[in-house]
């Protein structure tokens, strides 16, 4: 089959690469009915993290099991499945804990931007629905694999309250769901920093109050002045940089709460600064698979549509433009159609 691979900084291809195959019992293949390019896939292609080897790219997928490992249970050929990005066995202390992307088995999903992918631990990384979904329901059940669930549990780390203040840094996909997931929760008010129009609409379309476009001591000034000089109790980190993190926390309350989901890039903190400031800080890689089956119910009853997220649809083969698009923010986020 053809699939994505990375060959360098800017430098992605659409190649013919082997089939997945079982390659352990717990294995589940599927066969793609969409993926998409993640904003953490821009890394890589920025040449901000090292590239060593061809990298198979692709870490968000649904689509329809084809064959399954010998100890596979939960699911069976035949059924539709949304998975995670980190796969996991759903049976580990950490896992039980709800902490599956720090799972003692966890591996990191790779390769799904291909028509066919293999899925490792599929018993504890694949939820199945009851029925095959049309073909409209497709890219909200691919946005609950990665983007979705990352935004929640943004919002799920920041402590988003009932009739609470949130603010939201980041106008990229995981920002946009971020506000989307406070409003689900019942933020009263929800404050999304974004300097760019479209995203600034789809954001008060998910549920944003308030929107700030300034950024660095100004976005912070602003945030402040809309408070009332508080802060916010809840604040969503979306985005990973040296400058996002300093308006999280230059916008955050003493003894409020930052969930911070965006891949760090020379972030760091000072002992002093996060001693004084109280502060309470909960991140890192989304455990999605907890809150898989709730996020795909409210999608197939109708009552969220995160797949607006995805502005650009391009066919798979065209997955180099799609790349260029997100870098060059001509796009928030792109889907990719996989051919029959």
């Amino acid at each position: 089959m053809y699939a994505t691979v990375l060959h360098g900084p800017g430098d992605v291809r659409y190649e013919r690469v082997e089939d997945p195959k079982i390659l352990k019992p717990t294995d589940a293949i599927i066969k793609l009915s969409a993926t998409c390019i993640c904003g953490s896939d821009l890394w890589p292609y920025r040449g901000a993290n090292p590239i060593t080897a061809p990298m198979h790219m692709g870490h968000e997928y649904c689509g329809v099991v084809v064959e399954v490992g010998a100890e596979v249970r939960t699911v069976k050929p035949g059924q539709f499945v949304v998975g995670s990005f980190c796969l996991s066995d759903n049976t580990c202390p950490h896992c039980q804990f709800g902490f599956q992307s720090s799972c003692a088995q966890r591996e990191f999903m790779s390769g799904a931007q291909a028509p066919y992918a293999r899925v490792p631990l599929a018993d504890g990384t694949l939820v199945a629905t009851k029925e095959m979904p049309d073909a409209a329901m497709i890219p909200h059940l691919l946005a609950v694999s990665d983007v979705l669930g990352t935004g929640w549990y943004g919002a799920w780390a920041a402590d988003v309250r009932e009739g609470g203040t949130v603010v939201v840094v980041g106008d990229g996909a995981v920002g946009l769901m971020g506000v989307m997931a406070a409003h689900q929760m019942g933020a009263e008010r929800i404050i999304a920093m974004s300097g760019h129009e479209s995203r600034s609409a789809l954001a008060r379309e998910f549920g944003a109050t308030d929107i700030v476009s300034e950024r660095g001591a100004e976005g912070i000034a602003r945030v402040m002045e809309l408070t009332k000089g508080i802060g916010a109790a809840s604040v969503i980190e979306a985005v990973g940089t040296v400058g996002s993190m300093a308006q999280a926390t230059g916008v955050c309350r003493p003894g409020g709460s930052i969930g911070y989901v965006g891949v760090p890039h020379g972030v760091s903190f000072d002992g002093q600064q996060m001693f004084f400031k109280q502060q309470r800080m909960l991140g890192g890689p989304a455990p999605v698979r907890r809150f898989l089956p709730d996020l795909m119910e409210r999608v197939l009853q109708g009552r969220i549509q995160p797949g607006k997220v995805f502005d650009l649809v391009l066919p798979i083969a065209q997955v180099a433009e799609g790349y260029k698009a997100m870098d060059e923010r001509r796009a928030i986020k792109t889907m990719l159609q996989v051919e029959d």
